[in-house]
C-alpha cells in the first residue's frame, strides 16, 4: 500500500500543527479514488504536547461530512511539536483500528516532516507516501 497525498495537504497539516503549538493537533485526511485531497481539522480536547483526543461530536460530524461528500476516510494525522514523525509508546498503545493509517507530522527541523504508518496490536509499519505536487 501507498499513501498518495497531494502536497497542498502536507502544508495544510503542517500549518495546522504550527498555530496548535506546543498542543498536539489532529484531524482526518479524506480521499477520493485513492489521493488524499481533503483535511479536516479537529479539536484536540486534551489540549496537551504529548498525547490528543479528538472531540467526539467533531468526530461524528466529519465523519458524516466525509460520507456525505463521496470521500473515504484514508488516515487519521496528527502532530509531534517535539519529536519525530515516528509513533510513540501512547500512539502505539492507543492505536485501536487495525485497518487505519496514522500520518504522523513532525514540527522539529531537520527530520523528514510528515510519515504514514499502520498499527496492529503493537506491530508498526511504515506506508510509504507519494506525494502529488500541485498542478
Amino acid at each position: 500500500m501507498i499513501l498518495q497525498i497531494e502536497e497542498k495537504i502536507l502544508t495544510a497539516m503542517l500549518s495546522h500543527g504550527r498555530r496548535e503549538e506546543p498542543n498536539e493537533a489532529c484531524g482526518y485526511l479524506a480521499a477520493r479514488d485513492g489521493v488524499v485531497g481533503h483535511h479536516f481539522e479537529l479539536t484536540n480536547i486534551d489540549a496537551a504536547p504529548e498525547h490528543y483526543t479528538m472531540d467526539p461530536e467533531e468526530q461524528l460530524a466529519v465523519i458524516r461530512r466525509i460520507r456525505a461528500e463521496g470521500l473515504q476516510v484514508a488516515a487519521v494525522y496528527h502532530t509531534h511539536p517535539e519529536t519525530p514523525a515516528r509513533p510513540s509508546v501512547e500512539d502505539i498503545r492507543l492505536a485501536h483500528a487495525p485497518g487505519m493509517v496514522y500520518v504522523i507530522v513532525s514540527l522539529m527541523a531537520g527530520v523528514a516532516p510528515v510519515r504514514a504508518f499502520k498499527i496492529n496490536r503493537g506491530e508498526v509499519a511504515e506506508v510509504p507516501l507519494h506525494v502529488l505536487a500541485a498542478r
